[in-house]
């Protein structure tokens, strides 16, 4: 009988190799300078599940692509650092942060077709170099991959992940049936976004503590936390969609608005304006040619962006106080700096 056959993965042409002395993206994030070093085995552990194996080498640019472009890790750190609040970093907090990092990145790939974005990271989107089909098979690919390093998971464990896989395609799906609702109330808006992002930070924080063996409470109180700041970051990226510009997110500007997707802000709009000036605002959210910078005047003259960000520091203020039953430490700490940095970013 002939040995089975085995797929040897192939190194990529540029490999991963953290210089101690070249910057990456966390490194904007001052909490995070805690956990920097496992955040570098973090991008090694990606770079090894997504190497481009022999047999397929047209993959490898498009890996390659979408390997060199990593984010600011907010995910993976999260569960470092919800780990380091019972104890040291172990091989499978680096594995479950390679698992997170890999979702996320894999729902950013299919968001790019779903709302035509060219930019991501501050580079072309995978679907506008090699379009629209290949972005959503190598999502599907990544996927595929964390499928299989769940299997050296224990079952509680594996359920965390795939539950928060769950929640962000139904937050996903909720927010595109919504377009265009224009009575979306701010409840329903919280609940979506709660779906799509909150919970993938509170699975970061629950499956970390797990990691370390944490009381039950405490496990239950990083789950709260992630689900308070995971709104706000949600709230700020809601924002930052309508305010930020092209060269200081890394991505395609007003995808939400261009796709009339409802956001706090534009939901507080709706609200505040007279009832005959309300058709007049829901003609220029439905126009995708329609000037952004009128919407930004009407959004600032109404309150509504302060508006939006007095409720991200709410929910900012509630993850914080969430955190009161787990040791204080360092870690402790810098989980509550990352909860205030998710509300006040620029980028």
């Amino acid at each position: 009988m002939t040995a089975p056959l085995q797929r040897a993965g192939r190194k990529l042409e540029s490999p991963i190799v953290m210089n101690a002395i070249e910057p990456t993206p966390w490194q904007d994030i001052p909490s995070f300078r805690l956990v920097d070093a496992d955040l570098k085995r973090v991008a090694e552990r990606i770079h090894r599940s997504l190497s481009a194996p022999d047999w397929a080498a047209e993959l490898a640019p498009m890996l390659e692509h979408f390997i060199a472009r990593g984010g600011k890790m907010i995910r993976p750190a999260l569960v470092l650092l919800a780990g380091q609040c019972f104890g040291p970093v172990t091989h499978k907090h680096i594995d479950v942060s390679a698992m997170m990092e890999m979702i996320h990145g894999a729902t950013l790939l299919h968001d790019d077709v779903v709302d035509d974005g060219l930019m991501r990271r501050g580079a072309p989107t995978v679907n506008s170099v090699w379009g629209n089909e290949s972005a959503v098979l190598l999502g599907d690919f990544v996927l595929s991959q964390v499928f299989k390093m769940t299997v050296d998971l224990d079952p509680t464990l594996a359920g965390v992940v795939a539950q928060t896989a769950v929640c962000v395609c139904e937050g996903e799906l909720r927010q595109v049936a919504q377009r265009r609702n224009w009575q979306l109330t701010e409840p329903e808006y919280i609940s979506i976004i709660t779906d799509k992002s909150a919970t993938f930070f509170s699975g970061c924080c629950r499956i970390g503590a797990l990691l370390s063996q944490a009381p039950d409470d405490q496990v239950e109180a990083l789950a709260r936390y992630g689900l308070n700041a995971g709104i706000a970051f949600q709230i700020e990226d809601d924002l930052l969609d309508i305010t930020g510009e092209e060269f200081e997110t890394g991505k395609t500007p007003q995808r939400d608005v261009t796709k009339s997707k409802l956001t706090l802000a534009i939901i507080h709009l709706l609200g505040a304006v007279k009832p005959s000036s309300r058709p007049e605002v829901v003609a220029l959210l439905d126009d995708p040619s329609a000037s952004r910078d009128e919407l930004k005047r009407m959004l600032d003259c109404h309150g509504s962006l302060d508006y939006a960000r007095r409720w991200a520091g709410r929910y900012v203020t509630a993850a914080i106080e969430a955190l009161a039953p787990v040791p204080d430490g360092h870690a402790k700490e810098a989980l509550a700096e990352t909860a205030r940095f998710v509300a006040d970013r620029r980028a």
